[in-house]
């Protein structure tokens, strides 16, 4: 995390309906959560309009496990923007209360550009994360449920249901919870007698993890998103056909429960500057990216609107083009990409640390040695965005103990890598003045030419995609699967979905699979353990080395420092 600088000096917070009517939003379409928060109806969307914003989408090089202020950045451009006179939304995800109470904290940004109310914004919000979870949940409860009938009945339960036996004998949907806790990775369940149920191994993801979060970022209305919840895999038949959510008639209900959390909650930073949060899908894990309509509503309402993809360009950018981009048609005008001196020493190969240890103190001293063998991270993030056909711009986010001459060092390098400019990002420190030389960077950036190149065509077979992702993605020799990914990967080419793009799933604390592997990794083979179809979300999954899909609590969690005083204010969440 940066350093702390109180919250001292804000604009006082707009009405949350004024700030709509001064986006020009009709009243009809905001639904008022309290004074400062709303939500925008994406109905809003069927009114005839053009989208008249640039995107400018916001990735990172490798992260340490504390980030290197990719929302900060995304918050403080959008006000930098604003600040020079171009109006201007940020489009974020929601936080999981899994990183907030563990090793991350917030993801609110901080100082001088963070979204307010922080303490809502970071907690439960207007719902939605407990809205997917129970949506995740009632699936998983009507899949047990008619396991359970089905076995105690026989014969007898289409006679008393009227309804066909599904006949399941393999139940591929988990159970979700938004919180980081690795004793529900491997769980029993039914235990206790006849009518407690069938006992079973059974598993939990972290919401954030759900196919049906990543469903709510994609998809572009509500009868989209009842589509593909209907589409989603949730059992394997006697047989092995495949038992779908409208197969068990749960998929109607299930959207009921979304059915809110679909609008998109629009908020502010500490200058007034709308944000829109929605959707919290993982990038380790799901595409990690904003949502569709969050970004369209914003494009309609903004000469620029900043969208925010999850940890390095390795990770959350790779799956903005390749399933984002390709789903939505969302073409960014240019990529700004974050640094840190910190994050690029790290880089350097020299340290060894992993999630929840205090990162290395030296990390802050000057070491030109240790930032020149870093930046062959940053220049390696540049080249990759750069892949994709769209101008990269370099944000390098200053921390206090950051010297003049490596600041200049970095910006030096990133521009003679092809960056098509550099400039040191306070907007933690300064707020929109503070990012208004990178503001003025990307308005300039945006005016150059790009075509997006997507890194492999739909008709590619789902090994030549694996291999290229490896390869040309991940700097990787190649990608060797498991017996059981074999088995899945042919499997799935049989059943015609071969078209999909993939998912990866792995540690974004490498551009490999291996978190301990610094800097740009070569050489090494990708294993790929599983690959699984997401069919409502419209991707095939593809689990690389030890990615867990519900994350532990480290031995210093954040949650030690949170509590309330006693004046009900919440103090130590950052």
């Amino acid at each position: 995390m940066q350093h702390a600088i109180p919250l001292t000096r804000h604009q006082p917070l707009q009405d949350a309906q004024t700030l709509a009517e001064q986006l020009g939003i009709d009243p009809r379409f905001v639904l008022p959560y309290g004074r400062h928060k709303a939500k925008l109806d994406p109905a809003l969307l069927r009114q005839p309009a053009i989208e008249k914003g640039k995107l400018v989408l916001v990735s990172a090089i490798t992260p340490t496990p504390f980030g290197e202020g990719k929302t900060v950045t995304t918050l403080g451009l959008s006000m930098g923007l604003n600040h020079i006179g171009h109006p201007a939304i940020a489009c974020i995800r929601q936080p999981s209360l899994g990183p907030v109470f563990g090793v991350k904290g917030g993801a609110a940004g901080g100082g001088r550009a963070q979204v307010l109310p922080m303490e809502e914004m970071n907690l439960h919000l207007t719902g939605d994360f407990h809205a997917v979870t129970a949506a995740h949940n009632l699936a998983a409860a009507a899949l047990d449920a008619r396991l359970f009938h089905e076995q105690k009945l026989g014969e007898a339960f289409t006679e008393r249901t009227g309804l066909a036996r599904l006949e399941i004998a393999r139940i591929l949907w988990p159970r979700a919870m938004d919180m980081n806790d690795r004793a529900l990775r491997h769980v029993t369940i039914g235990q206790g007698g006849a009518e407690d149920g069938v006992e079973r191994a059974e598993h939990f993801v972290i919401t954030a993890a759900s196919e049906l979060m990543a469903i709510l970022a994609l998809a572009t209305d509500l009868q989209d998103l009842r589509r593909r919840i209907g589409r989603i895999r949730l059992a394997e038949r006697v047989d092995g056909s495949l038992i779908t959510a409208d197969d068990l008639e749960v998929a109607g209900a299930m959207t009921v429960l979304l059915k809110e959390a679909l609008a998109p909650t629009l908020l502010q930073t500490t200058e007034q500057t709308p944000v829109l949060v929605h959707a919290g899908p993982f990038a380790n894990i799901a595409h990690g990216n904003s949502s569709v309509i969050a970004d369209r509503i914003a494009l309609r309402h903004a000469d620029y609107v900043v969208t925010e993809a999850g940890f390095g360009s390795d990770m959350g950018l790779e799956k903005f083009f390749n399933i984002k981009q390709r789903q939505s048609g969302l073409q960014p005008s240019c990529v700004v990409l974050v640094a840190t001196v910190r994050g690029i020493k790290a880089n350097s190969g020299a340290f060894s640390f992993k999630p929840g240890q205090p990162l290395p103190t030296n990390l802050t001293e000057p070491n030109a040695e240790l930032l020149a063998k870093g930046c062959e991270n940053l220049c390696w993030h540049i080249a990759n965005a750069r892949r994709y056909g769209v101008p990269v711009v370099v944000a390098l986010n200053r921390f206090p103990d950051d010297t003049a001459d490596e600041l200049d060092e970095v910006l030096f390098i990133a521009r003679r890598h092809g960056a098509i400019a550099a400039t040191v990002s306070e907007a933690f420190a300064r707020g929109g003045e503070g990012a208004a030389e990178l503001a003025r960077a990307v308005v300039d950036a945006c005016q150059q030419p790009g075509e997006v190149t997507e890194l492999y065509p739909d008709n590619a077979t789902l090994m030549e995609k694996l291999e290229t992702i490896a390869r040309v993605g991940y700097g990787a020799a190649g990608v060797t699967l498991s017996e059981q990914a074999t088995t899945e990967l042919v499997k799935l080419e049989r059943e015609g979905l071969s078209h999909l793009p993939l998912c990866m799933a792995k540690t974004p604390l490498s551009i490999s699979h291996d978190p301990m592997l610094k800097g740009v990794p070569s050489g090494f083979t990708l294993p790929i353990a599983s690959l699984v179809a997401c069919t409502g979300a419209g991707f095939i999954y593809a689990l690389c080395g030890p990615i867990m899909t519900m994350p532990g609590l480290g031995s210093l969690p954040a949650y030690r420092h949170i509590d309330i005083d006693e004046h009900g204010e919440i103090i130590g969440l950052q």
